[in-house]
């Protein structure tokens, strides 16, 4: 990793780590959390004592003349990786470390990188442009498309970093989008792909159907305002009860430590100009993964982009009793089995 194409934050001096910490103090705890994870020093025999490593880097990109900054978020137990490279890619209304990294007291259950790295993975998550710890100051409502760009700049420098040659994409929401997209695009970087709460055409969808009667204003606009009560209502419109009100508190309280507001761009895109993934190009092996009760992810829409898949290496999974954000939600080690089983499958010795 070059210096002018991004930088490790790795504290070098006990002053610098003061300074660091004093400027955390002004975060929200579950802020602290991931950032302290890293200031800390890890113990050098971490992989006997299970101890996982965080640690954050920033990868720039080049858009309309000025370098735009990407900020990544690394968990790992050294030694430990022997399961492979997971990218994971954030949806339209929440950064990377809320969604994948949240920490709530007495819930461990419910970061997902710690979870997978315990299970012996390199688990990275981007905050795409536009959110969260990345780049804002573009006056663009940051879409879909903007999002791929993202992946094609961090991809390439976590394969570099980690000695591979392909990793594996998961994607909730939006973010299964531009993980599909940048995947059907450059395939060979792709090992495995998971698309959760995903949406092709749109049709069977009750919220993007309610979220049309909005497209003046997400044409209108860059960035729409998010707060509690909208977040909250992610977990009670498709069938409330299926997550712990204290994980969703904990979970709105993340993301608004980082952001206000949201970017407009994939609600956008999701409204008027799907689909944009094409099915008949998604040959590597691809996992669709469904909540029972989703109101984007139209069952029959899914089932018909899953036929036309060419790679016989596929799976079509429904969660029970999870609506659209599985990884918050109370049936969450149902939706980490299916994803740990699809990712760790053996490689077929038969091929037909």
């Amino acid at each position: 990793m070059s210096s002018n194409d991004h930088q490790a934050q790795d504290p070098d001096s006990l002053s610098r780590l003061r300074r660091r910490t004093l400027a955390l103090l002004s975060l929200a705890p579950s802020a602290l959390v991931a950032k302290l994870s890293f200031a800390q020093s890890t113990p050098k025999n971490n992989s006997a004592s299970g101890v996982i490593e965080g640690k954050e880097y920033w990868v720039k990109r080049q858009a309309e003349g000025q370098d735009i900054r990407l900020f990544l978020w690394r968990k790992r137990i050294l030694g430990n990786t022997n399961k492979g490279v997971i990218l994971f890619v954030h949806g339209s209304s929440m950064a990377g470390t809320p969604t994948f990294d949240l920490q709530v007291p007495g819930k461990p259950e419910y970061s997902a990188m710690d979870t997978f790295a315990k299970l012996g993975y390199d688990t990275w998550c981007i905050d795409h442009e536009g959110y969260g710890r990345s780049d804002k100051t573009r006056q663009i409502n940051f879409n879909i498309a903007n999002g791929v760009q993202d992946l094609e700049a961090v991809i390439p420098e976590i394969l570099r970093l980690t000695g591979q040659e392909s990793l594996m994409l998961y994607g909730i929401s939006s973010g299964s989008l531009r993980a599909a997209a940048y995947a059907q695009k450059f395939p060979s970087r792709v090992a495995r792909i998971a698309l959760d709460a995903f949406v092709w055409t749109g049709e069977g969808s009750p919220t993007l159907a309610e979220r049309r009667k909005r497209l003046a204003q997400w044409e209108a606009h860059n960035r729409r305002p998010v707060d509690k009560a909208m977040i909250s209502s992610v977990f009670t419109r498709d069938h409330a009860g299926t997550a712990d009100p204290v994980v969703v508190d904990a979970f709105a309280n993340a993301i608004l430590a980082l952001d206000s507001s949201m970017p407009t761009g994939t609600y956008y895109d999701m409204s008027a100009n799907l689909p944009v993934v094409d099915p008949e190009k998604m040959v590597m092996p691809t996992l669709i993964m469904r909540g029972q009760f989703d109101g984007i992810a139209g069952f029959q829409d899914l089932l018909n982009f899953f036929a036309k898949i060419p790679s016989p290496d596929k799976q079509f999974s429904v969660m029970p009793g999870i609506a659209h954000a599985s990884f918050q939600e109370k049936n969450v080690a149902i939706a980490y089995h299916i994803l740990d089983g699809f990712f760790s499958q053996p490689k077929p010795v038969y091929r037909a």
